[in-house]
């Protein structure tokens, strides 16, 4: 029998910045937005081995959909647009293990 995953979900917000003008994520705040999903896990005690992690990630080459995130070991990709989102992510799927289908891109 393998071991069970070192994390049960990952999560990945992409935070790119892209400077020839293209729409990026960072465009977005992406990286505060992701700073506020790591603390949010944190005062969850969701955080860390065996729950959740929270990443940044390069471009993950879907910045036309808005800034986005993965979650994975699903493959679930979200676009978000402010910190009402990401808490409804974290609590539906990142938690109780509900697909956001609203949210889901």
């Amino acid at each position: 029998m393998p071991d069970p995953p070192y994390y049960q979900r990952h999560v990945f917000f992409c935070v790119n910045r892209r400077d020839n003008g293209e729409a990026c994520c960072a465009d977005h705040d992406s990286p505060a937005v992701r700073d506020y999903a790591k603390a949010r896990m944190k005062e969850l005690e969701r955080h860390g081995p065996g729950r959740v992690r929270i990443n940044q990630a390069g471009c993950l080459d879907r910045c036309a959909l808005g800034p986005v995130l993965v979650v994975y070991p699903e493959g679930v990709w979200y676009s978000y647009v402010d910190e009402h989102d990401i808490d409804e992510i974290i609590e539906e799927h990142l938690i109780n293990g509900r697909i956001v289908e609203r949210l889901r891109i």
